[in-house]
């Protein structure tokens, strides 16, 4: 039995594959690119979000401040109505309105202590709400200072940030 030998076999030299293309990518990078486009989406509308809660939190204490501003007596039932309009305006945005808007006196105050007021709004500078907007003159010293600070606690807690 003859050996063939490397003359008689005549083999041809090895040639090694060209380069992979760049396009189009294996199914894997397809799958990663989407999932990497869905969490940039996602994180985009979260970022978006965020931004718009806290330029309508920045403009309502600004709508407070400027209310402070504008009165010139901060003891009158007017300044009292309109603090308490800004207050259930941020509780109808970030609350149910039918669980808010039905809301007056004690039940309103409760409410409010419920949903970050810690109990100063019915044993605090806060209880003037329940029913200061709707007298013609207001019993006794009414600490504005006090209330006004809670407010803005409040609408700090709960203006969608």
């Amino acid at each position: 039995m003859n050996m063939p030998t490397p003359e008689t076999l005549q083999l041809r030299e090895i040639h090694l594959p060209g380069p992979a293309d760049f396009w189009p990518p294996a199914p894997g990078w397809w799958i990663a690119a989407i999932v990497a486009l869905g969490l940039l989406a996602w994180i985009g509308v979260i970022a978006w979000r965020h931004l718009t809660r806290r330029r309508q939190r920045m403009h309502i204490l600004g709508l407070l401040e400027q209310l402070e501003r504008s009165s010139t007596d901060m003891h009158t039932p007017e300044f009292l109505a309109q603090l308490s309009r800004l207050i259930r305006r941020v509780a109808l945005m970030r609350f149910p309105g039918q669980k808010v808007a039905p809301l007056t006196g004690r039940d309103w105050l409760r409410f409010l202590d419920e949903s970050g007021g810690n109990g100063r709004f019915c044993n605090g500078p806060g209880r003037v709400l329940a029913e200061g907007p709707y007298v013609r003159a207001l019993p006794g010293t009414v600490d504005t200072r006090g209330l006004t600070s809670l407010v803005r606690d409040w609408i700090n807690m709960n203006s969608l940030a």
